[in-house]
């Protein structure tokens, strides 16, 4: 019965979008941001059974609606979304048979984020109270004088 439903609805999509560019005409709405986001995924998903999928690429309006928001939206990706073969060339080989990094600053972008969160973490530490900073002459709370590690344990 869910399969007969969800035919039924790709059949029902199918026939609505006709040979329009979108559902509503010639530029994309929420709708058509919806009915993408479930079918796209349909198109490549490797299914137990492929029944659904079938029918699915049975319904070339669909599959070229697909396509195209994939180029249009996503053109560094959408071929390989739908199974195509990656139209880039492969990553170059290192000198020890590794793959080379696709960012040539990714070190330097880690780096960076890294001491963003430090400096984040720290600023938030010292705004809050939870860390702070006297001076040597200054009177701790309760009026007493801050005390060396070693007068305290004197002290007791």
């Amino acid at each position: 019965q869910l399969y007969r439903d969800a035919r039924e609805c790709l059949t029902l999509l199918s026939q609505r979008l006709g040979s329009q560019k979108f559902f509503f005409g010639d530029s994309p709405a929420s709708l058509d941001a919806f009915v993408f986001s479930r079918l796209a995924p349909l198109l490549k998903a490797k299914l137990p059974n492929g029944k659904l999928q079938q029918h699915l690429k049975s319904l070339q309006n669909l599959c070229n609606y697909c396509t195209s928001i994939l180029s249009l939206y996503f053109p560094w990706d959408g071929g390989e979304i739908l199974g195509d073969p990656p139209t880039s060339t492969p990553r170059a080989a290192g000198a020890d048979g590794g793959e080379a990094e696709e960012d040539p600053h990714k070190r330097r972008n880690q780096l960076l984020s890294v001491l963003v969160g430090l400096a984040a973490m720290l600023g938030y530490a010292f705004l809050s109270g939870i860390v702070s900073i006297q001076r040597g002459g200054s009177v701790g709370p309760g009026g007493r004088q801050p005390m060396a590690l070693e007068e305290e344990e004197e002290e007791e």
